[in-house]
């Protein structure tokens, strides 16, 4: 069986969904697995060895160039190439991570109409690259890809599956009448989607009622994160007592929750600190910045560090430093891979009860709830972890063998390839693709 896996580059920004797809695709091919990972649109960004291949189909600057300009649909085939040049792409993207969902409606329409849209030129050259691999299934890495699908099917005759990976946030975030017609084409091209595959139970049924996805059709696998390297369990000092926050520095992410929380824990408590860790956009800085001008205000500046964007490495030591982890959502996650890593390193986490959380807690034991109706439920339930030493052991302790265990990058790695043999069988890898 050959799988020719897609992957949307982030616009040279760490994003969960290519960190975990590129570390899936890491470990099929150590499983002896044969998979081609394809990035669109940018290259990615991954914090561990990125091993998608270097050219970058539905390159980012054609896509907006074709959308805006009918002149750039017409180009000589070595200026299409130069506009696709990965080095070209990696600056683009930089100015690309700026770009909000609300600014973008025409153009994920236009990508949704698949072949009737108007970036068909690289939809043809993305098919024929593609074709050259023969595949038995291509996975699309989002529904707002769904709209190539039939083109897929007819053209190479594999299988196709679609990630689902939190697209109703950004949809949510379309203007009318965009949101309404991406919604309408999703409905249209899921139809010619044989499988989708979610990365928790939550977001399987989520997608399945905002999407009108048929249930038969959406399957779970869960998620995965690498555990080969994270070393000891974390053992910071006891003081200062050090909660962490891990993740992109934006609203959603709810760091302006855990800030304010924070300040009230550090009025009534011994020693502690909150150290935070994520990639900041130039959008997301005057948020950023009003939220520590807050705690400035409040004379809490010297309880609080900024340590920025992390390599892998410096992710482990970051992790390894910490008591407790919270990124609380103020949007309902579809994934949360921060808390698994953090499990792996026996770093108890404290989540809202909402999106994935409950669902990843349960299965780990690695952590605490709070209801987000309160105001002060994740005062107290950091408070909680901070004085009960002993529950924090315990919850670290289970979390850690829980995600070693069950949530590693092999397990995900392996419950995938199932599905593919499943679903595709793996009888079809040497028929010819049709012409």
């Amino acid at each position: 069986m050959k799988v020719v896996y897609l992957v949307a580059g982030a616009g040279g920004m760490y994003c969960g969904t290519c960190l975990r797809d590129n570390r899936l695709a890491a470990a099929l091919r150590r499983q002896g697995r044969d998979l081609v990972l394809i990035p669109l649109y940018t290259p990615i960004r991954t914090d561990e060895p990125d091993v998608s291949e270097r050219a970058v189909s539905y390159g980012g600057i054609n896509v907006y160039l074709q959308h805006r300009w009918g002149l750039f649909r017409h180009l000589p085939k070595v200026l299409d190439r130069l506009l696709g040049a990965r080095a070209l792409l990696r600056i683009a993207g930089r100015f690309a991570a700026r770009t909000r969902p609300e600014q973008v409606g025409a153009l994920t329409v236009s990508v949704l109409r698949g072949g009737d849209g108007l970036q068909r030129r690289q939809l043809r050259q993305l098919i024929e690259r593609v074709r050259s691999y023969r595949p038995t299934v291509v996975h699309l890495p989002n529904l707002m890809f769904v709209g190539i699908a039939r083109e897929l099917k007819e053209h190479l005759g594999a299988q196709v599956f679609c990630s689902l990976a939190g697209e109703d946030i950004f949809l949510n975030a379309l203007q009318e009448p965009y949101r309404r017609q991406a919604l309408t084409l999703i409905g249209e091209g899921a139809a010619h989607v044989d499988a989708f595959v979610a990365p928790t139970n939550y977001y399987a049924s989520c997608a399945a009622g905002r999407f009108g996805l048929d249930p038969s059709r959406v399957h779970q696998v869960p998620l995965g994160v690498g555990v080969h390297d994270v070393g000891e369990a974390a053992c910071p000092s006891d003081e200062p007592f050090t909660i962490g926050y891990l993740a992109r520095i934006c609203p959603e992410k709810g760091l302006h929750v855990l800030m304010e929380a924070f300040a009230r824990l550090v009025q009534t408590r011994k020693p502690v600190r909150l150290r935070v860790a994520g990639y900041l956009s130039p959008q997301d800085r005057p948020y950023f910045e009003k939220a520590v001008a807050s705690l400035k205000n409040q004379g809490l500046e010297q309880h609080f560090e900024y340590v920025g964007e992390v390599t892998r490495a410096q992710k482990l030591e970051f992790l390894r430093s910490l008591h407790l982890l919270s990124v609380p959502t103020v949007v309902q996650e579809s994934k949360g891979l921060y808390v698994l890593e953090a499990m792996a390193c026996g770093v108890p986490v404290v989540q809202p009860r909402h999106g994935s959380f409950p669902e990843l807690i349960e299965a780990t034991g690695g952590g605490l709830l709070y209801d987000t109706d309160s105001p002060d439920a994740l005062t107290e339930a950091l408070a909680r972890l901070m004085d009960d030493h002993a529950l924090r052991e315990s919850l670290a302790d289970r979390g850690r063998r829980s995600v070693h265990e069950a949530f590693s990058d092999e397990v995900m790695a392996r419950k995938t390839w199932e599905l593919y043999e499943r679903l595709a069988g793996s009888d079809r890898g040497d028929s010819p693709a049709p012409s």
